[in-house]
């Protein structure tokens, strides 16, 4: 098999969704053939150590750019078309489509005999500005598949390219780790801690920002209160919303049933997951479309550990539940929906185990790391 080359500004140590899902994919591949050209996560001492300890562990070859920023510009097609001969690459893959995927025609002058382009929840915003629809054009024409997480960010994109490109595009979504995600991760030993053993728990694991929907859940709180008094709803994440979320449970009267972890390592969160009994994240769309849930894989992760969800109608958080069989969808700007949907389900063990169930059941069915990384081995 030949070598491929990870063009991509989306790389631990940097910290977020995408960057998961690429290394989650990359780990998957055959270390041999796999060099990895990515930013440096940020400027500095301690950035520089992180990245350096980080890319020693890594299995496969990381190049890292002294711009923590890859943009397709003359330099860095030059260079990663200098790494594409000097490693002998046939296939490439674009962690973003948007923008790195410009680089594709002069990469595959330069060889590439397979392009492959990974599209998130931003392309979906580009496809709906007429600056940016040209470009995911163009990346579609220059690539031999465009890959999408669900079906929202699939109708978005398709829009912007050729019929023959639309044609080509194949979906590769992340994917669910279901021996670390599982109902056993130790949410008891979390709610020990937290003192949460004998109260009911909606729990939201998630950036804090505005789009997450923390702020519905909270004004839901007063009518989950009235139904479930000792309800508890336990926020996991930290981001730059934290202060207003604070505020508005201070204002709603609710601060005493809210609790806040802040951030959490990684390898907590399979047991904060655990330590619920309902998962919900009220996710919405915000600044006309632009600012939209590509996937939403928090919910998958919740099944895969046996909790029923509540999701928001933001962009293609839908995709990740089978609403009535492993949780329900609601609007996100809706309060009393996420209440009512929390509440009953908060006041129905069977249901819960019966909707958790049918969540684990269909991650093991779909959502697995290893069912994935085989497509996107066929697709390079």
């Amino acid at each position: 098999m030949h070598k491929t080359l990870i063009v991509t500004n989306d790389f631990p140590p940097r910290p977020g969704g995408i960057q998961a899902f690429l290394h989650n994919m990359a780990l998957r591949l055959d270390p041999e053939r796999l060099v990895v050209y990515a930013s440096t996560w940020k400027r500095g001492r301690e950035g520089a150590e992180a990245t350096a300890a980080f890319d020693a562990e890594q299995p496969f070859r990381v190049v890292r750019d002294r711009t923590t920023m890859l943009l397709p510009t003359p330099r860095v097609t030059a260079r990663a078309t200098a790494l594409l001969r000097e490693h002998d690459c046939a296939s490439v893959w674009f962690g973003a489509a948007a923008p790195l995927g410009l680089m594709a025609p002069a990469l595959r002058r330069a060889g590439a005999r397979r392009l492959v382009a990974t599209t998130h929840g931003h392309e979906a915003g580009w496809a709906q500005l007429p600056g940016s629809r040209q470009l995911l054009r163009r990346i579609g024409e220059g690539t031999d598949t465009i890959t999408y997480l669900g079906e929202y960010t699939r109708s978005r994109i398709a829009r912007a390219l050729t019929p023959e490109a639309a044609g080509r595009m194949v979906q590769l979504p992340p994917g669910v780790d279901e021996k670390t995600f599982h109902p056993d991760s130790g949410g008891a030993a979390v709610r020990e801690r937290l003192g949460l053993t004998d109260r009911p728990v909606v729990v939201c694991v998630s950036r804090l920002v505005p789009r997450k929907g923390q702020d519905t859940l909270i004004r839901a709180l007063p009518a989950i209160l009235r139904r479930v008094p000792d309800a508890v709803l336990l926020i996991v994440g930290g981001g730059p919303y934290e202060a207003d979320l604070r505020r508005l449970a201070g204002e709603t009267g609710v601060a005493a049933s809210v609790r806040f972890t802040g951030a959490v390592p990684w390898s907590e969160l399979p047991a904060h997951y655990g330590a619920g009994d309902v998962f919900a994240m009220p996710c919405r769309t915000r600044r006309g479309g632009l600012d939209v849930e590509g996937l939403g894989i928090v919910y998958l992760e919740a099944s895969a550990t046996g909790l029923p969800v509540v999701a928001g109608d933001s962009g293609g958080a839908p995709d990740a539940v089978l609403d009535g069989e492993t949780g329900w969808v609601v609007r996100g700007t809706a309060p009393e929906e996420s209440a009512d949907r929390i509440v009953t389900l908060l006041q129905d063990p069977e249901l819960r185990r019966r909707m958790g169930e049918r969540g684990r059941a269909w991650v093991e069915e779909k959502w697995r790391w290893d069912l994935l990384a085989e497509k996107l081995r066929t697709l390079l």
